[in-house]
């Protein structure tokens, strides 16, 4: 039999007959519940798919396409379930259609009730099978298609029923920094990416777009305004919810009319091109200062009890004015001038008692970068506030000045499971490079899905995958990466996230068995440094060859070549090394070493990206120290 008749036998293999077991899928985010079968579909080249009534067209679509990527040839349409499943039947629609029921109900599931939630069923019969994608509104229809694309990754599904819905209302990110905003296509990269992820909400605020911030008064110039269009229905299109945030705070006279209503035209105009989600900044602003004298006569002598005051004032204004022109709006989100922390002040006192309760306000934590967020310090915001707050994680963001020179790649970590009975949601504020961002980001989206389900590692090792598009050698690659990025800093002297946990306890081997071991023990350990010192030189090449989104190494290039550099010159320290453990001559490698290190400290940030530049930083207190103190750890004459 020739290869391709053997594929399209075992393609038509009945799953009772197929040699693979039906094993638990990994699916990002974790799923509230995932329930597995004794059995396993396998699709082959032929379904037959069933749309019910009420299915989005475009949902419809990205379910088609998805089975035609995973290599399905004939798909046949039908309006009813057949009595017989003889090839493989997928049913897509909302819960409430009677044959989506009727699917469910042949497949022993029941539906998810809550919002954005869906059913999702296999069910092995015969030579077919029967899968039901099931979503309780739209977005979870279209959240329901997102694990079918993960589940055919596999050669075969499992028969399994998975219910599903988020734990947090509002799962996102928030382009907040200072420095070079992010391009339009950053950003469509970006929405696609928040699909795919299950997001729910993109909120557009770049420090540096001047129509947001200093030029707030200022209309958009047209092809801006039409840009923006076209990212709010690419949000749509990834049932993401595109939110436009302006920041008034440095020049606004709260009690004049004039400017109430320049902040209602601007929202006007975005609602113009489909916008219907809104957001007032109010951080990094002075408050102990008016900007107006009329604010003085209105409010009283500045400070932060006046600031509380004038500021619900406005914001009470715009969200009246939201729920005017469309009731069906999303409530107004803002973020106060007292971002941080949960203490009571006098500032806080007047938000609670003079802001509309429907107003979302958000929260950076325990500090401006926190390295620990708990469900009682979450408890202490929703007193101080008022509401729940929504959290605004200031991670893997670097446009501060202890993060200069860093990509920010370690797993999203130390926000306890249980956050989402205290919070109505979270956002992350990533970097000036989109697709690294998406590293940590893949994190914060799954640690709001389902904060109890969330593994950290499990979950850094997907975004590695799907950023290498499957790949193995590619996924490893970026993983050495991720580890040498792994320094996340906050302000004060002490990162909340450990330099390179991982090349750190190969180093530490090493010199333990240099100092210790037997001469067994120091050459195996020595093949270990060697083979990571290959890894790293390594790996550069296959990230520039391997990742699907280009945008990756291009936006990395100076870590990557920095890496590169690392690499070689721990090349260098383990050939030195070993020489010396035999007793050979081993100066000349290290001082390439030595040479070689300092041409990879000295590679620079794209300039102009970050807020601040400089110098790249890679493993930094880790690769360094090893390479420097490395021709004093073997003694030649002390070796036999």
């Amino acid at each position: 039999m020739g290869a391709a008749l053997a594929a399209i036998a075992l393609a038509t293999l009945t799953p009772a007959a197929h040699a693979s077991p039906a094993t638990l899928p990994a699916i990002f985010p974790a799923p509230a519940t995932m329930t597995l079968g004794d059995a396993t579909v396998t699709l082959g080249r032929a379904v037959t798919l069933i749309v019910a009534p009420g299915t989005e067209p475009e949902t419809a679509t990205l379910v088609r396409d998805l089975l035609t990527q995973a290599g399905v040839t004939d798909i046949t349409t039908a309006r009813r379930l057949p009595a017989a499943l003889d090839r493989p039947t997928i049913v897509i629609g909302p819960d409430s259609a009677a044959l989506v029921r009727e699917a469910l109900s042949r497949s022993n599931a029941s539906r998810e009730e809550a919002r954005e939630g869906y059913t999702l069923t296999s069910l092995a019969s015969g030579s077919g099978g029967l899968i039901t994608l099931a979503g309780h509104d739209a977005d979870g229809l279209f959240h329901a298609a997102q694990s079918f694309r993960q589940l055919l990754t596999r050669d075969t599904i499992p028969a399994l029923t998975i219910r599903d819905h988020p734990a947090m209302p509002i799962r996102g990110t928030i382009e907040g920094f200072y420095g070079k905003p992010w391009s339009m296509t950053d950003r469509t990269n970006h929405l696609d990416f928040l699909g795919r992820m299950k997001a729910n909400t993109y909120v557009y605020s770049p420090k540096d777009d001047p129509f947001a911030r200093d030029k707030w008064r200022d209309p958009y110039p047209a092809a801006t305004l039409n840009a923006l269009g076209t990212l709010a229905a690419r949000a749509r299109a990834n049932h993401v919810d595109f939110v436009y945030a302006i920041s008034p705070g440095p020049s606004i006279c709260f009690s004049d009319p004039a400017d109430e209503q320049a902040l209602l035209r601007k929202f006007a105009a975005l609602r113009g091109i489909g916008v219907h989600s809104f957001y007032v900044a109010l951080d990094d602003i002075e408050y102990q200062k008016w900007n107006c004298e009329a604010d003085k006569a209105a409010f009283g002598p500045s400070g932060a009890q006046a600031a509380g005051v004038a500021q619900s004032k406005l914001l009470n204004a715009v969200q009246a004015d939201l729920l005017k022109q469309d009731p069906a709006s999303r409530p107004l989100i803002m973020v106060p001038t007292e971002y941080y922390d949960a203490k009571e002040s006098p500032y806080k006192a007047a938000l609670r008692a003079n802001l509309n309760p429907r107003i979302v306000v958000q929260w950076t934590g325990t500090d401006v970068v926190p390295p620990a967020i708990s469900v009682p310090d979450a408890k202490a915001a929703t007193k101080a506030f008022g509401r729940k707050t929504l959290l605004w994680d200031n991670y893997p963001v670097n446009d501060y000045a202890s993060s200069a020179g860093r990509l920010l790649l370690a797993p999203y970590a130390k926000r306890e499971a249980g956050l989402s009975s205290e919070l109505t949601g979270i956002l992350s504020n990533p970097m000036n490079q989109e697709a690294p961002s998406r590293v940590a980001v893949t994190g914060v989206l799954a640690f709001g899905w389902n904060d109890k389900g969330y593994d950290a590692d499990r979950t850094w090792h997907y975004a590695a995958r799907e950023l290498a598009g499957g790949e193995p050698n590619a996924t490893a690659a970026l993983l050495e990466l991720f580890d040498a990025e792994h320094l996340a800093p906050t302000f004060g002297s002490q990162p909340w996230q450990d330099q390179a946990p991982r090349l750190k306890a190969l180093l530490d081997h090493v010199r333990e068995a240099l100092a210790n071991g037997d001469a067994e023990e120091r050459r195996a350990a020595l093949a270990e440094l060697r083979a990571k010192a290959d890894a790293l030189a390594a790996a550069p090449d296959t990230i520039r060859a391997g990742v699907v989104d280009p945008g990756f190494a291009e936006q990395a290039a100076p870590w990557l070549e920095a890496m590169q550099l690392w690499g070689r010159a721990l090349q260098q320290t383990a050939t030195g090394l070993e020489a010396a453990d035999r007793s050979h001559p081993a100066g000349r490698y290290f001082a390439d070493a030595k040479r070689i290190a300092g041409q990879a400290a000295a590679v620079q940030t794209i300039p102009g990206a970050t807020r601040f530049g400089g110098p790249v930083k890679l493993a930094d207190g880790v690769l360094d120290t090893f390479i420097a103190e490395a021709p004093g750890l073997i003694a030649v004459t002390a070796r036999p």
